[in-house]
């Protein structure tokens, strides 16, 4: 088994790669990541001659129309999850600050143990049968979109040597077709993980990593129900979320 990594050497790494000239998104084969050296692209782009051969190849999601309760992760079983319950919410929008609305918007993420409802999760913290971690909804005429969920907890992975990925929620949206589909990650404000995840660090824009970083917001915040969290999304432009399709 290849050795890997200390935290100590990961940081140097990272330091070095960041302290050099680059554009507004991270390299695709960005080091300190070890996984995206394996996984970047390395040819040039294909171009579809048929987009509509892709769209008929796409995902499916399932044969329902989106509900109210496919934004309630909560409610995934005839219990009740464990876990801190949270309410996350925020607006999309273009480029020119215009609210996107229809826009498909899921998300996946771990329980509150750090462990996500997965056969390939094979990381020995207690699943809950209560919470599913997964969602959908879609963006209301003012662009907004609102998943009541719990708290994910961190959790390791074998990047380096005692790797832990700060506690975060996978976001997923969908333009007028599934090509347009665009991937990103929400972190909590204050994670002590931070300085420790290649991912996040890879991000060397202090900008547009503080835009990955939700706010705590307490009018959002229901009595004696969910904590109450913030987090806009902009899809283009000077001022876009980062997605990872587009970096790592």
């Amino acid at each position: 088994m290849t050795e890997l990594p200390t935290q100590r050497e990961i940081d140097a790494a990272i330091a070095r790669l960041s302290a050099l000239p680059g554009g507004f998104h991270p390299h695709r084969d960005y080091g300190p990541y070890r996984s995206s050296v394996l996984r970047h692209p390395e040819q040039a782009l294909a171009v579809v001659r048929d987009p509509e051969a892709v769209e008929l190849s796409g995902p499916v999601f399932g044969v329902t129309d989106v509900t109210a309760l496919d934004s309630d992760l909560t409610r995934g079983g005839p219990g009740e999850p464990q876990g801190q319950r949270i309410t996350v919410t925020g607006v999309v929008t273009d480029r020119s600050g215009k609210p996107v609305r229809g826009q498909l918007v899921e998300v996946w993420q771990a329980n509150a143990a750090g462990r996500y409802a997965h056969q390939v999760d094979q990381h020995p913290a207690p699943l809950d049968p209560y919470f599913t971690g997964f969602g959908r909804c879609l963006t209301d005429d003012d662009g907004r979109y609102a998943f009541t969920t719990i708290r994910p907890g961190a959790y390791p992975w074998r990047n380096h040597d005692n790797a832990w990925r700060p506690a975060h929620i996978h976001f997923s949206l969908f333009g007028t077709a599934f090509t347009q589909r665009m991937v990103t990650q929400m972190y909590f404000p204050g994670d002590p993980l931070f300085p420790y995840d290649p991912i996040l660090q890879a991000v060397t824009d202090q900008s547009a990593r503080e835009r990955l970083v939700a706010t705590y917001d307490h009018d959002l915040s229901v009595p004696e129900w969910s904590l109450g969290y913030r987090w806009d999304i902009v899809l283009d432009g000077p001022s876009a979320t980062l997605f990872e399709d587009e970096d790592l």
